[in-house]
């Protein structure tokens, strides 16, 4: 006979399994050192920041924001697979205690996110409004409550399969839960903050009407899964190799024009395919957009020349180390065999790419230290950073790739 409780510690069983494997890499790996290092230096300058915060900060305002961000983005773990369209759609009207857990666990571990977050801005709202910490459990508290609801009209928005629903509860949820903790870190009226949540309970009373007869999307939930795995795969791939990880190509067909000036012929073959690959396959491209940007932003707001070159060099290296899987992404591609090509044709195409996006890296950063006319740092980090990217290049990810 069929138990949903059954099948639910089973699948929660295999994902603790899955995850622990590889979470095993990830926190051995030196990468997490660096990342420590990064938060560190992150904590110290925000601490000197909130010291010259007043009064006029609009200190609510960033949080209500910030939070209702969190609040809003509100995915549910079903652990669902492909095969469960065959095998588990018949038993749809049994499964309301499996997906009951699903949305406990959902709320478990997105509480863990909000209690970082919010302990993240209590010291800038303390500063600002010259409270005490006092105020931070019942804050809490009802960031919970919050995150329940945000959860529940979530699981029943998912029973649509208009886009267009989707999108505009995530803006509605936005808005009321941005308004309503602004009101509550601002201080305001008690009633005015239960209006706000009133609408919440309401918008859940309405999608809860509206989906009586409507049945699971099945084929939403299981894609929703399998992105959910696959960016979790994309990260584990950084420290092991993750045989689950599903390739993703995006055209990007503004990127062509990088591609045109490109030189043809036998011994160019590689070039081609790891260049195309870096722009369109996987995610290469948007952590070297991402890391770019935030490590420019932090170059920015860094008054410290010193400073300024380590966290240079130290987003050059995440860069160039998350970048690395790039080398083993065809490999289990039997066509590329066939090429009448030896390694070093391939060696060559990888290290000249890597070392480009790298030196591209390497003048973006100095330029942001020119805005700020520092001459002198801007020209120690081009320097250093082609230094550094010589050295990681020939040396460190050759190490990396025989490894």
């Amino acid at each position: 006979m069929f138990n949903a409780q059954t099948l639910w510690n089973e699948r929660f069983g295999l994902f603790v399994k899955e995850t622990s494997r590889y979470l095993r890499y990830i926190f051995n790996g030196h990468l997490v050192i660096v990342f420590l290092f990064l938060i560190g230096t992150a904590g110290f300058y925000y601490q000197e920041w909130i010291k010259t915060l007043d009064a006029n900060f609009p200190a609510a305002l960033l949080m209500s924001l910030l939070i209702a961000f969190a609040l809003t983005y509100s995915p549910i773990l079903t652990f669902l697979s492909e095969a469960d369209k065959v095998f588990l759609l018949p038993l749809e009207t049994k499964l309301e205690v499996y997906f009951k857990r699903g949305i406990l666990l959902s709320l478990f571990l997105q509480s863990y996110v909000l209690l970082i977050l919010l302990a993240l801005v209590m010291p800038m709202y303390v500063k600002v409004t010259e409270t005490s910490f006092r105020t931070f459990i019942p804050f809490l508290l009802i960031l919970l409550v919050l995150k329940g609801f945000n959860l529940l009209i979530r699981w029943k928005v998912q029973y649509y399969i208009e886009k267009n629903t989707h999108k505009v509860d995530s803006i509605v949820r936005f808005f009321a839960n941005a308004v309503l903790l602004y009101l509550l870190f601002d201080g305001a009226n008690l009633i005015f903050i239960a209006i706000l949540a009133i609408v919440l309970v309401l918008l859940f009373i309405y999608y809860q009407s509206q989906t009586k007869e409507k049945g699971l999307k099945w084929e939403y939930l299981i894609e929703q899964e399998e992105k959910r795995m696959g960016a979790f795969y994309r990260i584990a791939n950084l420290f092991t190799d993750v045989p689950k990880l599903k390739d993703q190509v995006k055209r990007r067909k503004w990127l062509d024009g990088f591609l045109r000036g490109m030189a043809y012929g036998q011994d160019h073959t590689y070039s081609h395919i790891y260049t195309r690959t870096f722009f369109r396959s996987g995610d290469y491209f948007g952590l070297f957009l991402r890391l770019t940007v935030i490590g420019s932003l932090g170059l920015y707001f860094l008054t410290y020349g010193t400073g300024q070159i380590i966290l240079a060099l130290l987003f050059m290296y995440l860069t160039g180390f998350q970048l690395l899987p790039l080398w083993n992404h065809h490999q289990n591609k039997l066509w590329l065999d066939l090429y009448p090509l030896g390694e070093k044709v391939k060696e060559k195409a990888f290290t000249k790419l890597l070392s480009m996006i790298l030196f591209i890296q390497t003048a973006l950063f100095g330029m942001v230290i020119l805005v700020k006319q520092d001459w002198i740092t801007a020209a120690l980090t081009i320097l250093l950073g082609v230094l550094f990217t010589l050295f990681f290049v020939h040396f460190y990810s050759k190490k990396r790739r025989q490894a």
